[in-house]
Order: C-alpha cells, then structure tokens, then sequence
C-alpha cells in the first residue's frame, strides 16, 4: 500500500474513532447520533479488517433491538440524544405488542443487508473461537429477520418483499417515490405536527423538501393508528413497493445465510431455496427488457416504476442476471445517464443525470453515494467487468481524498454534500483499500 493510501486509510480510522459511542458507531455525529440498522452493517464490515470486537458489538447492539415479531427495526434511539426528529416519541412503537421493551426505536425497517455483514465479519475474524460464538448468537437473529420479511412483506407469496415508507429504502428522497408521494393529497389535518432539525444542520437546499416530510410523516401515524399491524397496515397503506435494492439484498443476505448455517451446524438449503426463489423473482417480474435493467415495482398501483437510478443495477451484487443482461445493465451504466465512461463526472449518480428533476447535490437525487458504489463494484467484479470495477474503486478514494469523509458527493465536482465525518463512507474505504478482489466469494447465480 503507498503512503498516500496508508495516510487515508488511518484517517478513515479515526472517523469511526470520532463516532463510536462504546456500543454502536453513529452515523453523523450531529445529523445522525442514534444508530441506523444498514448503517451499521456496513460500518461493520470495515471494522471486520481490523477491529473484530467493534465489527461483532455493532451488529449485536442493533439485534439485541429486534422486535418479537422479527422486525429488524431502522432507527434504535440512543436517549442520551433527544433534539432529533422524528424521535421516539414521533414513532409511538410501543403501540405495538412486539416492540422491544429493553430499547426505544422507529417501526420501519431497512435494506437487509446484515447477513452479508455477519459473513465477512466471521470470515476475517481472527480469533476464530470467538467468531464462532459471535456467529451463533447472530445467525437466529438473521433467520428471525428473514422470516419476518417473507412472511410479512411478501403477502402473495411472490418471492419478493415489499417496502411501506421511503424510509425503508434507504434512499429516503429518491425520484422513484415522486408518483407515489404526489398521489397522496393529505389535508392539513392529516399531517402531524412535527418540527424537522436536519434542516438547522445541513443546507436546506440538500435535504428532501416539506412536502415531502408532510408525506412520511403522514405514513408514519398510519401505521402508529394501527399499532404496526402488518396486515392492517397493508390494507390501507397508499405506498407498497417492491424495490429492486431491497430485494437484492434480501436475495444475496439468504445466499450468505446458505454459507453460514454449515458453520454452526445448521441446514443451508432453506436459505439456498429462498435465495433461488428471489432471484427468480428479480428476474421475472422487475426486468425491463425496453432498457435493459431491472425496475422497482409500485403494488398499490399495480405497475412497475419507470425511473432509472443507481439501485436498478444493484441484481449484479446478487448475481441475479445471466450474463447477456449484466451485459446490457453494463452498456445502460456506461451510455446512460450513470458516467460509467464519462470521464467528466465521477460515477454512479444516484439518479440519472438526464431524468427529470436531478440535482447533483440533493438527498438521493443525483449525488454520488459511496454505499451504492461499493455495491455495483462488487457486483461488477462479480461478472469480470474488473476495469469498471477498478473505475468505482478510484472514485470512492479519490472523492474521501479530495474532499474528506462525507454522506455523498456531487457527480461533477465531487464536493461533498450532506453529514461531514460520514461512518459508512468511511468503512467502506477501509474495505476498498484493505479486501482482495476475490475475497468471500459466492456463486454468482443463487
């Protein structure tokens, strides 16, 4: 490694450091103080190169927060910080009987990404006997989570699971809820009262607009009023999609679980069978042959989302396509609105610069996300693209480089945007800098 790398990377270090509460790593230091449930499965797997006890604590701290009915929650609020919104008491999740009573936390989840999470940090793990015991108590907390996805948010039986707030997603203001959101015309008094801070900490012109909040604030008293019964929820809830992020994630989690469950004498052909299902899934229902990628699809309106962003190519981290369509996905990557050739933009946008609305500086609709570009490099290298894979491997060192460890990055100039002392983007530098291409490698095809 060369002394400028060596340098970044303890800087890197020092971010996690700098964010680390003793049980979880903040997100933010000031616009995200509690812990986020992806966050930390991917803040973990930068840990697993070099701090196996921070790597385990991380991922245990967000389980031990798990609902009764499987629910892996997104937000487990830390009551030392009280200034945030929406807070506890916005979320009211204790109306439902299977809220935690040991923690406080919101009643959405998101991207499950925890069992990928749980495999490199047992893997890398150098102390093996305590890996060992480690994996033991995650592996029923990930098989509680996966159950509660298929059982809950697949009612059909489909082979995919469904999202119920933009939240969920992890991609909060994202175009792809645009139509959804638009179609809800709430009256002033169906939106709750509620005062947003990320605004007093971040530039306004950034962060998702009012009308927005008006709309996830709305569906989160929706599902407070029915006590986050899923099944009542599902009736009337005005947004359920089924998202191609989530649902690769979900498809590559169960493939990792298959990879687990021998470790500690489990069966692996569940998980092996579900990986399969989804994958088929994926392939089937949310393809889009006119473009060549994969497309979310919007359940309460029974069509799928004809909006092109960075998370439609997120099947080739789960090895869902065959080989033609990582082809085409790859020609859409490199002669679409994504740069992956343009030598004038630093890729992937979140949101294709050429799509209606795209701003390269605001939440989720068209700034470079590090996250996003760790997913599609793996998933590149998974299929032998390794010169773009390489491309995405500069881009995330040069942008935490030049403009230091931020929540995303403009495509054009890479000044970044959003939370400074960012705990993913420094994470998955580490990873960048320190994985071997072919480290935990996986079948491509579940």
């Amino acid at each position: 490694m060369r002394r400028r790398e060596r340098a970044l990377l303890e800087q890197a270090k020092l971010v996690l450091d700098f964010n680390w509460t003793g049980g979880y790593t903040k997100p933010g230091p000031r616009l995200y103080p509690h812990q986020w449930s992806w966050d930390s499965a991917l803040i973990s797997i930068g840990y697993s190169h070099y701090d196996q006890d921070r790597a385990e604590s991380e991922l245990l701290h967000l389980f031990d927060a798990q609902w009764r009915n499987g629910l892996l929650p997104q937000i487990v609020f830390n009551p030392s910080f009280g200034d945030y919104f929406p807070g506890p008491g916005f979320w009211h999740a204790q109306e439902s009987p299977d809220a935690p009573r040991n923690h406080r936390t919101s009643g959405v989840v998101q991207p499950p990404v925890h069992a990928t999470a749980v495999r490199l940090v047992y893997e890398r793990a150098r102390d093996r006997g305590r890996a060992r015991e480690f994996l033991e108590r995650a592996y029923p907390h990930l098989v509680f989570w996966h159950d509660y996805l298929h059982r809950e948010r697949d009612p059909r039986d489909e082979g995919l699971a469904y999202i119920r707030h933009p939240w969920e997603s992890g991609m909060d203001n994202s175009p792809l809820w645009d139509a959804i959101l638009q179609r809800l015309h709430l009256r002033e008094d169906e939106i709750p009262s509620y005062r947003r801070v990320d605004v007093h900490t971040v530039s306004e012109q950034d962060r998702p607009t009012s009308a927005a909040y008006d709309r996830f604030a709305y569906l989160v008293r929706l599902f407070a009023t029915h006590g986050y019964d899923e099944a009542a929820i599902r009736e009337e809830c005005p947004f359920l999609v089924q998202d191609v992020l989530f649902n690769s994630l979900l498809c590559r989690a169960e493939a990792d679980l298959a990879e687990l469950a021998p470790e500690i004498g489990e069966d692996p052909a569940p998980h092996r069978e579900r990986a399969r299902r989804t994958a088929r899934a994926i392939d089937e229902k949310l393809w889009d042959e006119e473009h060549g990628t994969y497309l979310d699809y919007d359940l309460a309106a029974g069509r799928p989302i004809h909006v092109y962003c960075a998370s439609n190519f997120l099947p080739l981290f789960a090895g869902v396509p065959d080989e033609e369509r990582a082809r085409r996905m790859v020609d859409f990557l490199e002669h679409g609105g994504f740069g992956l050739s343009d030598r004038r933009m630093r890729p992937v946008p979140s949101y294709d610069v050429h799509g209606f609305g795209f701003s390269p500086t605001r939440y989720w609709r068209g700034p470079v996300w590090i996250n996003i570009d760790w997913f599609l490099l793996r998933g590149l290298e998974r299929y032998g693209y390794r010169e773009h894979s390489a491309r995405l491997s500069t881009t995330i060192r040069e942008l935490c480089e030049r403009s230091g460890f931020y929540e995303y990055f403009d495509p054009f100039t890479g000044q970044g945007h959003g939370s400074v002392l960012f705990s993913w983007s420094a994470a998955l530098l580490v990873d960048v800098l320190l994985a071997a291409a072919d480290e935990a490698p996986s079948p491509r095809q579940p």
